[in-house]
């Protein structure tokens, strides 16, 4: 079988709702296979899960814990025993812990570098593994405008997603010569079930730091990360493509 006529297989890290839903859609679009990884909200990763076979590819599920090197492991051995290879990582999934630094504990601010960055390191790592056996690969580390920008109160969340920016160009350039591409997409603020319960007040003060004057969609996230994990972008990496409305101008 020729490489053009493969079947990609896409692991997409946080896949079940929100932008990692919107990804594993896009991807699946495109014709890849999706793994869905989730931590909590099995039903919601199974919803994704169907939403991408409606498209005409499979799509598995895999509860891990990817800020753990056992989860990651767990994670990529599942997926290489559904599809026989990955071909795409999507590292998107992330929390938040927000204060200002005086109130912020030690606590939060590992959780959230351990979900964030550590998280996206080790998947990397075993993402890489394979992918420079098969010379072939395509790597999306969904960053932040935050992490180009700061923002009060959230010092642990700004870090990690700037740490991201510095893995994946660091990363891009390890493995540039074995046909792995490494790239970045950093949102803005993002329609979601975090900003929908936002006091009007607080919404419209948002939107005044945004060019565009609206909130992104997942939709505009996923079309981003859909371009870096295609064929046609095989001559990118090391980049960070912002999608942001106009704010990081």
């Amino acid at each position: 079988m020729s490489e053009e006529k493969l079947t990609r297989a896409a692991v997409v890290t946080g896949g079940s709702r929100g932008i990692g839903r919107a990804v594993c859609v896009a991807l699946a679009k495109q014709g890849c296979n999706v793994v869905v990884n989730y931590c909590h909200g099995e039903a919601a990763a199974a919803e994704t899960a169907a939403l991408c076979k409606e498209l005409g590819v499979e799509a598995v599920t895999v509860q891990a814990d990817v800020s753990t090197a056992e989860g990651c492991k767990k994670l990529f051995e599942e997926a290489v025993n559904a599809f026989g290879r990955v071909d795409i990582l999507v590292n998107n999934a992330g929390v938040t812990r927000d204060n200002l630094i005086l109130r912020l504990s030690e606590e939060d601010f590992d959780t959230v570098l351990n979900a964030n960055l550590k998280g996206a390191f080790l998947c990397c790592k075993e993402a890489a593994r394979r992918m420079v056996r098969q010379r072939y690969g395509r790597i999306v580390n969904l960053s932040s405008v935050v992490g180009l920008r700061g923002n009060a109160g959230q010092t642990n969340y700004s870090a990690s997603k700037a740490g991201l920016i510095g893995l994946t160009k660091s990363l891009a350039k390890e493995l540039a010569t074995r046909g792995v591409t490494v790239n970045a997409v950093a949102p803005g603020f993002i329609d979601t079930d975090m900003t929908a319960v936002l006091p009007e007040a607080a919404r419209a003060a948002l939107l005044d730091t945004i060019p565009m004057k609206r909130l992104g969609t997942g939709t505009d996230v996923a079309a981003a990360v859909a371009f870096f994990a295609s064929e046609e972008a095989g001559y990118l990496t090391g980049q960070v493509l912002c999608v942001d409305g106009g704010m990081a101008v």
